[in-house]
């Protein structure tokens, strides 16, 4: 072998690794600043800068429901499911296997036998270890079926960009997003580590549109097929006289997302307090000042991750290498002790919320297609705020002396974690 072949391959993967970093051009800690005066969460001003800055439209007249956990939000799903009249359309990052990926392919074979409609969209990678009989059932059950971006040698660059989307709209007029997946993982109320916590929410009203977009557009790029008509895109009247709302989703791309703009914008309008709950939390630098610099500022900044009950153990060495910066700063860092959290919320100043795909990373914010709804209620934030009190109760608090005494292994396993925090 030519001695010079290892060091032209490592220049060839150092330079396509480069070509490909386009996208995190703020690795290096850049950020923003917000120009002007200041502007109060939830206000109309806030609100028409989400608007313009994500070009997801608000929408007013929405109705929302919270469901914690898979007690909660299995029910509600498939309840969502068997009433569908017309259309069913159904998309996750994650479907695996066990009774819960049975009974939620029941109802989407059931509802498809019935002559609806039913279209499923999982993303193959995440999908990766379902049961492929639940696939051949909803082939012959009359189900549209698809992968989103089947690996493929000539795509090997686009192998980190899956959709991470979880979203179920029925007929166009309810819809359902959140942090859940579907395996046994989820199902129950968090009581054990075979249990995980997470919050999904089901709407209805004039937002189902953004929701059925978000699902469109992986759909199109999956199957071709373009989804109109009054089935899928119904005339959607105020249900109510409450929640402004925003669909926001965001795609790889080269500079920032939508979704990335909109969370900075967000931090940096928060007054009072900022409650994050994140699966995977391992922000970049830009990130970490925009938390600190809220803390500074006067904000109760209180962060929930997972404890030593996580599904990925690097992504949380990788979050925990952002400790030290972030408890100097005034940030508060909880672990959630009983098991995995998997929830993705926001809540700000107690009346703006967001809940979704949303991840505190690198990969949500620049990786990944993913979806987050916007709520703009001081009643919906106060029910929000509430579970995340509740979820404080069973976690443990970080303290900056004791953190700062930890053992140098520690330290040393979570500096091994920099390098690859873009990928995360």
């Amino acid at each position: 072998m030519n001695k010079r072949w290892p060091t032209a391959i490592a220049a060839g993967a150092a330079a396509w690794y480069a070509s490909d970093s386009l996208r995190h051009r703020r690795e290096q800690g850049q950020g923003y600043e917000l120009r002007g005066k200041d502007i109060e969460v939830g206000s109309a001003e806030f609100l028409r800068a989400t608007e313009a800055i994500t070009m997801a439209p608000i929408t007013h007249g929405n109705d929302i429901e919270l469901f914690i956990n898979g007690d909660q939000i299995f029910p509600a799903m498939i309840e969502t499911m068997r009433g569908a009249q017309q259309t069913l359309n159904f998309l996750s990052y994650l479907y695996w296997s066990g009774d819960i990926a049975g009974e939620i392919a029941a109802a989407l074979c059931d509802r498809a036998k019935a002559g609806i409609e039913v279209n499923v969209l999982l993303d193959a990678v995440g999908s990766a270890k379902m049961d492929r009989r639940l696939v051949k059932k909803m082939d012959e059950s009359g189900v549209t079926f698809a992968y989103f971006r089947p690996p493929k040698p000539y795509a090997v660059r686009r192998l980190n960009n899956r959709t991470h989307r979880k979203l179920l709209i029925v007929d166009g007029e309810v819809g359902m997003v959140g942090g859940v997946g579907i395996a046994d993982q989820w199902t129950g109320n968090a009581q054990d580590p075979e249990h995980w916590r997470d919050t999904h929410v089901r709407v209805r009203g004039p937002i189902v549109r953004g929701l059925q977009g978000a699902f469109a557009e992986n759909w199109l790029e999956a199957t071709g097929d373009v989804l109109v008509g009054e089935q899928y895109l119904p005339e959607l009247k105020p249900s109510s006289d409450d929640a402004a709302m925003q669909v926001v989703r965001s795609t790889a791309t080269v500079g920032d997302t939508n979704i990335e703009a909109l969370y900075f914008l967000a931090i940096e309008c928060a007054r009072t307090s900022l409650h994050l709950t994140s699966a995977y939390f391992a922000p970049r630098p830009a990130f970490s000042k925009a938390l600190t610099d809220a803390a500074q500022r006067g904000v109760d900044v209180r962060v929930l991750v997972p404890g030593r009950h996580t599904d990925k153990e690097f992504v949380r060495q990788a979050g925990r290498a952002t400790y030290e910066e972030l408890l100097e700063g005034g940030v508060k860092i909880f672990e959630f002790a009983p098991t995995m959290i998997h929830a993705k919320t926001l809540t700000i100043d107690g009346v703006w919320s967001s809940v979704g795909s949303v991840n505190f990373d690198n990969r949500s914010f620049q990786l990944q297609d993913e979806v987050t709804l916007c709520i703009s209620s001081r009643e919906f934030g106060g029910l929000l705020d509430e579970q995340f009190e509740r979820d404080l109760d069973r976690s443990d608090q970080i303290d900056l002396e004791r953190w700062n005494g930890r053992v140098a292994g520690a330290k040393a396993k979570e500096a091994l974690t920099k390098l690859a925090r873009r990928e995360l």
